[in-house]
């Protein structure tokens, strides 16, 4: 599963997906995810690579993408933010499900200092949250691309790759549905969580950018 597209005018919000693999099926409100031996975890993943125009020298860029406190949680809204130390963020994405089963995912990200140009982002644990029934692996690369755009000003590519890997214990009900089911409606769902997500950050990060450093961004033609 890759998304590769350079398309950064177009973004869409988001708050709650619905039927979450089949839940108006069958369904028991009172039934938790537990997770023991007995009721293994279903894994979804995802590879993914996008990148994001910014419309300055990777410099530029580099300068703003370093003082992530300044811009992260007001990009990141509608998506509740809380920061772990100088570098960590809790994020939460949004609630999911319905029927009575529903996840409002939390993680805890750690935005790495550029080492070499490369910007790193990996899940850390958010202190006093015990995930219910979930577990995230987060893993993001980012590097700056510089060229001359069309116009002959300088032009650099914020090119990203993310390894993603969501483990669910599912209660029983979802469970007794057909694995290649759940399975198969959780990738679907996952691929369509990380493109609206990206663009909505890739949306707002780009406006922030150039409004804050007074540079003019062209619109889409």
């Amino acid at each position: 599963m890759q998304a590769h597209s350079t398309e950064h005018q177009a973004f869409e919000t988001f708050d709650t997906f619905e039927s979450v693999v089949g839940l108006d099926m069958v369904t028991d409100p009172d039934e938790q995810p537990v997770e023991s031996a007995a009721a293994e975890a279903t894994h979804f993943r995802g590879q993914y690579a996008n990148c994001m125009a910014m419309h300055a020298d990777a410099q530029t860029v580099a300068n703003y993408l370093d003082i992530h406190s300044e811009w992260f949680h007001r990009c990141a809204h509608p998506m509740k933010t809380d920061a772990l130390g100088d570098n960590g963020y809790a994020l939460t994405i949004g609630r999911f499900g319905s029927f009575g089963y529903e996840v409002e995912p939390k993680i805890g990200l750690h935005l790495l200092p550029q080492d070499e140009g490369v910007y790193r982002i990996e899940t850390i644990p958010v202190p006093n949250y015990e995930a219910p029934g979930y577990h995230v692996d987060f893993r993001a690369a980012l590097q700056l691309v510089e060229s001359i755009s069309e116009t002959g000003t300088p032009l650099t590519q914020v090119e990203w790759e993310l390894d993603l890997d969501v483990s669910i214990h599912f209660p029983r009900f979802i469970r007794a549905l057909p694995k290649s089911l759940i399975q198969g409606t959780g990738d679907r769902l996952l691929n369509q969580i990380v493109r609206q997500v990206s663009r909505c950050l890739t949306h707002k990060v780009q406006m922030d950018f150039h409004q804050t450093r007074d540079i003019p961004f062209p619109k889409a033609s």
